[in-house]
């Protein structure tokens, strides 16, 4: 019987959670039904990585490790932000394969079954991609523009309506565990250096519980960081709008030279024209300042190089030190 189970595969489930105490027992529960139900020929583990809960996520998660030793938990000291928790988390695996999920029910736990048939068909990457969403119609076209914007730019063929659930082969941890990226972006990073892909559609449902934690602010950060790390476009703009500016000012300087010249007396420059063509260029100065601002604030993360994450505490995880 032990060697039975130490032939078993192994699959990783990784959740990422920050206040989510109305969520991380339902979906552990949720999980372990799969597991039990449609793979039970397969060993799992789930790790729940917590990014400094407010709410009572961190005393449910350690009962829930305390009843189960297949479920596992790292509780961050600080928030490290949205990026760096989950990736840090995928890092801490230690199965065949690695599925990333919300702590939500936004990715629906239905996929896990989908997800492993496909990597068993020898697929190293298999990912959910969203077709429709039953969140916020508004926000979802501007997702949808803004996939299409930085596809159209990137020098990376980005995938559109992938947020960063699907299964990854141990093979693939590997390679982001030899990274060593501060910033890491991991939607990015997929199809930058992933392996040949599956991609299987599905309907995003509404959140289960609880008020999500991202915001106009979050949303923006994210952007910024596709945007920084695989496009340039950024910075061709502030080129070529400074060089279609700086043309348009010299043209109207010069007909307002020839005027003044040619009809001295009868023609009036006055002030309005001279203040708004000053704020116009001072706007246009500034947005481009703090467009180059977000270029070189992150190379100034990665040239710090500091750590994903930093834990307070970890638990479930000696065996894997045996």
């Amino acid at each position: 019987m032990y060697m039975m189970k130490m032939e078993m595969k192994k699959i990783s489930v990784m959740i990422p959670c920050y206040n989510e105490e109305e969520n991380v027992e339902p979906i552990s529960k949720a999980i372990i039904d799969v597991f039990k139900t449609q793979l039970s020929n397969y060993d799992y583990e789930i790790l729940f990585i917590d990014n400094d809960s407010q709410d009572k996520t961190r005393e449910i998660l350690r009962r829930m490790c305390e009843e189960d030793k297949h479920i596992k938990a790292i509780f961050n000291a600080k928030n490290f932000g949205q990026f760096n928790s989950p990736y840090y988390g995928m890092l801490q695996t230690t199965g065949d394969c690695t599925i990333s999920m919300v702590c939500d029910f936004q990715d629906p736990v239905e996929m896990i079954p989908k997800y492993v048939a496909e990597w068993e068909k020898g697929y190293k990457i298999v990912i959910g991609i969203k077709t429709s969403s039953k969140e916020n119609k508004l926000l979802y076209w501007f997702r949808s523009m803004y996939y299409k914007f930085i596809k159209k730019f990137s020098e990376v063929d980005q995938i559109e309506h992938f947020t960063g659930s699907g299964l990854y082969d141990k093979e693939f941890i590997n390679v982001l565990r030899d990274l060593k990226d501060p910033t890491p972006f991991l939607r990015g990073i997929v199809a930058e250096l992933g392996y040949k892909r599956k991609e299987i559609e599905y309907e995003q449902p509404k959140r289960r519980a609880g008020k999500t934690s991202n915001n106009f602010l979050r949303l923006y950060d994210a952007a910024m960081l596709s945007i920084t790390s695989y496009t340039k476009i950024g910075l061709r703009i502030c080129s070529f709008i400074g060089i279609i500016i700086g043309g348009i000012s010299f043209i109207i300087g010069l007909v307002y030279l020839i005027m003044k010249l040619t009809h001295w007396n009868q023609f009036a420059v006055g002030m309005a024209p001279m203040l708004i063509g000053v704020f116009f260029l001072g706007a246009v100065q500034l947005f481009f300042i703090g467009l180059i601002g977000e270029y070189i604030m992150s190379i100034n993360v990665r040239v710090m190089n500091r750590p994903l994450v930093i834990e307070e505490e970890r638990i479930n995880f000696e065996d894997d030190n045996e």
